[in-house]
């Protein structure tokens, strides 16, 4: 991968709207690997439960691919079996995907199949974690912090299914709450 990006805090390019949320407590410092600029862009964040009913993945999937096909800029972690086909489907367009892995990013390895996005400059893995030995692998902490952060970070939420008294549903309100627009599905 190309050379680790860093944005601090009050610096150019550091994203105005995760430097106001009320939300979350902004990121001093934020670590990047591709096109950076991107995250200047309107952005949709994904949140899906790990446990999507087969009613609603049809649903999910045609909705993921009228937001490719609009051009539109989604961002999350991917780690739910449904929101790693969701960016399966969004890797197949022309827009930028933004990755937020629940881990710090420092010497991270691509899986092959988000190499070619990579490449043209179309996949921004961005990071809140600090490239320290606590955040090298993923946890149910970090992650829960990488969820308020793309959360803070987006413009708008898509939650195709959230499971009643979920992770995913609490996040979900607690979203609302913060004045976040958030949808389940696309009119």
């Amino acid at each position: 991968m190309e050379r680790l990006a860093t944005v601090k805090i009050g610096m150019p390019g550091y994203p105005a709207r995760l430097a106001s949320s009320k939300f979350i407590e902004p990121t001093a410092m934020l670590w990047a690997y591709g096109p950076i600029d991107i995250i200047a862009e309107p952005i949709i964040g994904l949140f899906c439960s790990s446990q999507c009913p087969g009613s609603r993945i049809l649903k999910t999937f045609d909705a993921i691919v009228k937001m490719r096909d609009e051009g539109q800029i989604l961002m999350g972690g991917f780690h739910s079996a449904m929101e790693w086909e969701c960016l399966r489907i969004l890797l197949r367009g022309r827009q930028p995907v933004i990755w937020v892995p629940a881990r710090s990013i420092l010497g991270m390895r691509l899986k092959p199949e988000l190499q070619p996005a990579f490449k043209d400059g179309r996949l921004l893995i961005l990071s809140p974690f600090a490239p320290t030995p606590a955040n090298a692998r993923v946890t149910a902490a970090l992650a829960q912090q990488r969820n308020r952060f793309v959360g803070a970070l987006a413009d708008r939420i898509f939650v195709p299914y959230a499971a009643p008294g979920g992770r995913t549903a609490s996040l979900q309100e607690e979203l609302k709450r913060a004045g976040k627009l958030v949808f389940s599905e696309i009119p």
